[in-house]
């Protein structure tokens, strides 16, 4: 049983303040779901990410519990009399019942089994099955842990396709009982204990993520009337190109359509512009996008000509530093300087945001990250105080290996923790031996020397998967994959 303190402690950031800043634009379906409880069973979600802990009832949380009697009733947000649900501004969106809803038919679930094999280490979510929404590409993992009196349940959210040749990315969701052994969906969710597609690109022809979406970061927000509330930061792609005299010095392209074959596991061609949005739900599947100030709805644009982010924003990870200190760690590439880097905003509402400028980029002495440094995800480490970073290093060469760093703050002063990469491709016949990236990081709140990494792995002729190493012992400096043994 889990210390009670650390269930009672809850941080609140005022989601009423955040709709007065945004505008709800193409409301989906959201899930409001109780049911009866003589008394109400705890769990508390453990941000991995952020520094934002709730603790809610079972009938206010997003996830539903696992019990066949339940009935799941659809809602919406409702906007002013008169105004377009495309562009409602509405400071208190009021969430209506349908009485005439029918519980939902539940998907149907595909198990994916974490494979042990020695080419197969520390690989826990594969592709899913052929024709499947997430049958050619995964990646991208958000995950979340949930700790009850007597069960723990994990969500990973991920972009995955379906065509080789198609450049769109959706996102989806997968469910498990250890953050090891996953079940997913092979179609859209159709409940609110589904697993599976849960968020498609825009069809609004003005829109920043018509081409493509990828999840960044999600972070739970509460307020007295909304109970517990989600927000995904997500990056989105438009069908605008990055023009570049030469395209290869991206390397590893955020997302670029299939062109020239420069080897058997990268392809050059256009690289499409990217932008950080943002999407609400009340049950981590039905998702509505919140219209940042941009004016195709984005949060953050990019910079100026001379500026170091003027050509794509890419992966907002957003961490809760306190109620009115939120900040969004992002990368862009730095044309002056030829490295990725990143960059750091701070917002008050988690909608309107200010740049801070760079605040890391390539290590000219080092073996792995000398292109420069993407795909950040920060945490702040509940036993030290202080932030600690996961990150993508690109070497020379294009090749993605996973670095540490720490800050004592979270705002600048990054240093790496060590020369060579944390996790690092595995070798010839490994199922990711031609790059690990997109790192995401989770501190085990009942045992916080405890540490796990997710992570993409790319391998033969591009085959992408989802992994995970474990730290070994209480050095978060070393991490190993995992191998099936008990954890």
């Amino acid at each position: 049983m889990m210390d009670t303190a650390a269930v009672t402690r809850i941080r609140t950031v005022s989601f009423l303040s955040s709709y007065t800043a945004g505008r709800m634009m193409n409301p989906a379906n959201l899930i409001q779901h109780p049911w009866p409880s003589t008394q109400p069973q705890t769990l508390a979600l453990y941000a991995s990410g952020t520094s934002l802990y709730s603790s809610f009832p079972n009938h206010q949380r997003g996830p539903c519990p696992k019990s066949r009697n339940n009935t799941f009733f659809p809602t919406q947000c409702s906007t002013k009399p008169g105004l377009d649900s495309n562009n409602a501004t509405n400071k208190n969106p009021a969430i209506e019942r349908d009485a005439n809803s029918k519980s939902q038919h539940m998907s149907t679930t595909v198990p994916n089994q974490a494979l042990t094999s020695t080419c197969s280490r520390g690989l826990v979510l594969d592709l899913g099955p052929k024709n499947s929404w997430d049958g050619a590409e995964i990646g991208s993992p958000v995950v979340k842990r949930y700790i009850g009196d007597n069960e723990e349940r994990w969500y990973m959210w991920y972009h995955g396709r379906s065509d080789p040749d198609n450049t769109s990315d959706s996102i989806g969701l997968a469910m498990s009982s250890n953050g090891i052994h996953w079940a997913r969906g092979a179609e859209h969710v159709r409940s609110c204990g589904d697993a599976g597609l849960v968020m498609n690109c825009s069809k609004n022809w003005w829109a920043f993520d018509t081409q493509s979406i990828r999840p960044s970061e999600m972070v739970i927000m509460s307020s007295p009337m909304y109970s517990a509330v989600y927000w995904l930061y997500y990056t989105g792609y438009s069908s605008e190109e990055v023009h570049l005299s030469d395209p290869s010095i991206l390397h590893s392209p955020e997302r670029v359509q299939s062109g020239e074959e420069k080897d058997r596991c990268q392809r050059i061609g256009k690289t499409f512009k990217s932008l950080p949005g943002l999407a609400c739900s009340q049950d981590g599947r039905h998702w509505a996008r919140i219209e940042g100030d941009h004016h195709s709805g984005a949060l953050l644009d990019v910079g100026s000509d001379k500026e170091w982010d003027s050509l794509f924003i890419a992966a907002p990870h957003v961490v809760v530093h306190s109620n009115d200190d939120l900040r969004m760690y992002y990368h862009s590439f730095d044309m002056e300087n030829g490295q990725f880097a990143l960059g750091l905003a701070r917002s008050r509402d988690g909608i309107r945001w200010v740049k801070l400028g760079k605040i890391m980029g390539g290590e000219s002495n080092s073996t792995f990250d000398e292109l420069g440094v993407k795909n950040a995800c920060v945490v702040r480490n509940r036993k030290e105080g202080n932030y600690l970073m996961a990150y993508e290093g690109v070497s020379a060469n294009g090749k993605s290996s996973i670095g540490l760093a720490v800050s004592p703050d979270g705002l600048k002063n990054w240093k790496r923790l060590q020369e060579d990469p944390t996790v690092r491709p595995s070798e010839t016949d490994g199922w990711d031996n031609k790059g690990v990236r997109s790192p995401y990081l989770v501190q085990m709140e009942d045992h916080v020397d405890k540490w796990r990494l997710y992570y993409v792995g790319v391998g033969h002729e591009g085959r992408s998967g989802i992994g995970m190493a474990v730290s070994e012992g209480s050095n978060v400096r070393s991490f190993r994959r995992w191998a099936g043994s008990h954890l």
